[in-house]
């Protein structure tokens, strides 16, 4: 898990130029086991992006290092806010998708963006009454 936020926040950097913090994992899905003989690659963009938020996409491809045959074995979305100098939230670059991977990603993502919102605020509700202190 760590590895794929530092790999993401790497994209939002890159993409933004500018410093970067994750706002949310949105998803992590496990498609298929990683063998101790698979080789893994991590391949990460910026799918989407709001004012000052992006949206990174993170496929894991695992490979066997004896047979070669590669498979998806996971995929994340994780949120960015791109921050300026006195760590406020800057604005960003839209994205222009390239590929049809990437054209998919972008024209689902307001769907994903509204369903972060609706999950923020319900987080932020159940928070109301969780106590701070320990135990």
């Amino acid at each position: 898990m760590s590895d794929v936020d530092q790999v993401a926040s790497i994209s939002a950097a890159r993409h933004s130029r500018s410093e970067c913090v994750t706002a949310s994992t949105d998803s992590v899905d496990f498609l298929h086991p990683i063998r101790t003989t698979d080789s893994v690659c991590f391949i990460s963009y910026v799918a989407w992006t709001g004012t000052s938020s992006m949206e990174v996409f993170v496929k894991i491809i695992a490979e066997d290092l004896k047979s070669s045959v590669r498979r998806i074995a996971a995929t994340a979305l994780l949120t960015f806010v791109a921050l300026d100098e006195h760590k406020r939230p800057t604005r960003v670059p839209q994205v222009i998708p390239e590929t049809e991977e990437e054209k998919k990603l972008h024209e689902t993502a307001l769907d994903r963006a509204s369903m972060r919102k609706q999950r923020k605020q319900k987080s932020k509700d159940v928070a109301t009454f969780l106590n701070v202190d320990y135990p």
